[in-house]
């Protein structure tokens, strides 16, 4: 076989299956995992939704996120009310965005079609699949150089999963502590983080096995653990310290306008920390059994849970004080000092509460960006890609790219990162106002995995001029206050709307948008608020079976009981259209009921393409 056979016959052999007749163009935009969840797959509850949230607030980041606040001048309660309104408001965010899913089941890789374009869509899902990708490699403390000047690290840039096994080991063993270093300085990483990183690294891959609507178990296993682990360390610390500590009797440093300025930093901070979930959202919404599933529980447990770990951790952290006489804000490093000359039931302790870390910095890396990576990339590769080959796809690379080298590499790296919620907030903002101010809540599913010309989604030469021209306002409006928080020298005007900036970004790209769509008019909208829910035909496999015999029957007796077929015809009218299937193909050739309200469902007949 010659060198191009045997290429052609691995690309088919990885090949994703798909449904026979479609053209190159749609085997481009769909595969099972971008198509509209049918209703078998619905299995999140409202109480998953609210394990989901508690798993994901509690990490190591939401711990110390109080930590820069009060660095700032904030006093503890200050801080504690800056992350209640932040959070409150991004719970907003979440939920604007994880509605359309609800509704139509679709992902984000699918639903931005509508607002930037059948092929215009790819550059935003771009966007996100190499933050997640690279988020998943880094998961670095985001804290600035003064704050790694007042707090205590055993090393100014590690790896958070990869310290929890270091912190486990440790309490086992703590000659792992004292384990040579034959990896040159230059690299940015040790021997002992390099191998506490892999270990973290291969035990996260079975998590990447189940698909998304199973994973859920995986949340409400550390909504119970985790927490439990960060309660009986909140006791554990102020049993030792006798007390509370000073921080809840320290004063705010700031005053006048830079206690304002600071104030409004801390909400946005809290915020842009959401950014990329807010994206992300319809990837786990599409599985809600209701929509309401993903309502209540997502804008009440949001603010709750990150408000108690946040709460926590300042405690701890004033609580440190007192037992070692600095606050040592990072979780794993107090407990590191707890190891000293702890005792054999202490050790113990201290590895149940780094596996409770550890299972906290998992379950955030799947929620944040194992899922959307793998989404995202099989948005991009729907031939050749699944949403579980995505996630380890995701996760070979995290690895492969040295994420301690990038990081070791460039002090600025970590800022980059940090403040791409400035992009990421422009694509939210024309989401948004293209499905509740321009489309009010009308989308045609067929339309949004067609590549016709002529269809309502394609734009110009397959992109939305109207998305990316607001795209790119709300990027221009934060891009000149971007380049001074790397450090170029910009006017304090620009700083001031930088300090806003998810909100400058979302509004600006979101009014760009409605404007634009009002003078120059797009097809696919409605004049009054007409979501129609997804409901495609569907039926379980004993169900299959049983109407396959009907039918069969049915027709070898229609000739002498035309009864019987007129009985099958009126239960099962999709049965007797030609060439019926049960693909639940969101290709078919239909045109959804556009008048009436949430009662209308979108129904689909299949027919040949």
């Amino acid at each position: 076989m010659t060198l191009g056979g045997k290429l052609k016959f691995w690309l088919k052999k990885i090949q994703v299956p798909s449904e026979p007749g479609l053209s190159t163009a749609q085997l481009m935009l769909t595969n099972d995992d971008l198509r509209p969840v049918e209703p078998d797959r619905r299995q999140w509850g409202w109480l998953n939704f609210v394990a989901f949230w508690i798993a994901d607030s509690l990490n190591v980041n939401t711990w110390m996120i109080s930590s820069s606040m009060i660095v700032d001048g904030l006093s503890w309660w200050q801080s504690w009310l800056c992350v209640w309104i932040g959070y409150t408001v991004a719970a907003i965010f979440v939920y604007i965005l994880g509605r359309i899913a609800t509704i139509y089941r679709i992902p984000f890789a699918v639903a931005n079609r509508a607002s930037f374009g059948i092929w215009g869509s790819f550059w935003p899902i771009i966007n996100r699949a190499a933050m997640a990708v690279i988020w998943y490699g880094v998961q670095v403390r985001k804290l600035s150089p003064r704050m790694r000047s007042l707090l205590t690290f055993p090393k100014p840039k590690s790896y958070l999963g990869g310290e929890c096994v270091t912190l486990m080991i440790a309490a086992i063993w703590p000659s792992y502590n004292n384990l040579p270093n034959t990896i040159p300085s230059s690299s940015g990483v040790t021997t002992k983080q390099f191998v506490s990183f892999l270990i973290f690294w291969l035990l996260s891959l079975p998590a990447l096995w189940f698909p998304i609507y199973k994973v859920r178990h995986v949340f409400t296993v550390k909504a119970y653990f985790s927490p439990a682990c960060a309660i009986a360390f909140f006791g554990w610390a102020i049993a030792r310290a006798h007390g509370l500590g000073p921080i809840i009797d320290q004063p705010n440093k700031a005053h006048g306008s830079a206690l304002a300025w600071a104030f409004v930093k801390s909400i946005m901070n809290c915020i842009a920390n959401f950014a990329a979930l807010v994206i992300n959202n319809p990837d786990f919404t599409r599985y809600a059994r209701h929509p309401k599933d993903a309502l209540w529980p997502q804008l009440i447990t949001i603010p709750v849970g990150f408000a108690v770990t946040s709460f926590i951790g300042i405690i701890v952290s004033s609580s440190s004080s007192v037992i070692f006489g600095e606050a040592v804000w990072n979780p794993l490093t107090l407990l590191g000092m707890f190891l000293k000359d702890a005792s054999s039931a202490e050790r113990f302790g201290i590895f149940v509460i780094g596996a409770g870390f550890a299972l906290a910095q998992l379950g955030t890396n799947i929620a944040a960006n194992s899922v959307s990576a793998g989404t995202n990339l099989t948005a991009l590769l729907p031939r050749f890609c699944t949403i579980r080959r995505g996630g380890y796809l995701c996760a070979a690379i995290g690895l492969a790219m040295c994420p301690w080298t990038l990081v070791a590499s460039s002090s600025k790296f970590t800022l980059y990162l940090s403040a791409y919620s400035v992009f990421l907030s422009a694509i939210a903002g024309v989401m948004v106002s293209d499905y509740y101010l321009v489309r009010k809540g009308f989308l045609d599913i067929q339309a949004l995995y067609s590549a016709e010309r002529d269809g309502i989604y394609y734009g110009t030469f397959g992109v939305s001029w109207h998305g990316y021209a607001a795209y790119i306002s709300g990027i221009l409006v934060n891009i000149v206050g971007f380049a001074g928080a790397i450090g170029v020298n910009v006017p304090v005007g620009a700083m001031y709307i930088y300090n806003v900036n998810y909100f400058s970004g979302f509004i600006v790209s979101g009014a760009v948008y409605w404007a634009l769509a009002w003078m120059v008019p797009i097809p696919g909208t409605s004049d009054t608020w007409n979501e129609i829910p997804y409901e495609p035909h569907h039926m379980s496999d004993s169900d299959e079976k049983k109407i396959i015999c009907a039918f069969t029957f049915g027709l070898n007796v229609s000739i002498c009981l035309p009864s019987v077929k007129e009985w099958l015809r009126n239960r099962y009218p999709w049965l007797c259209q030609p060439s019926a299937r049960n693909d639940e193909s969101p290709l078919a050739n239909s045109e959804p009921t556009r008048s009436g309200g949430a009662e209308n469902t979108v129904t689909l007949t299949h027919t040949e393409l």
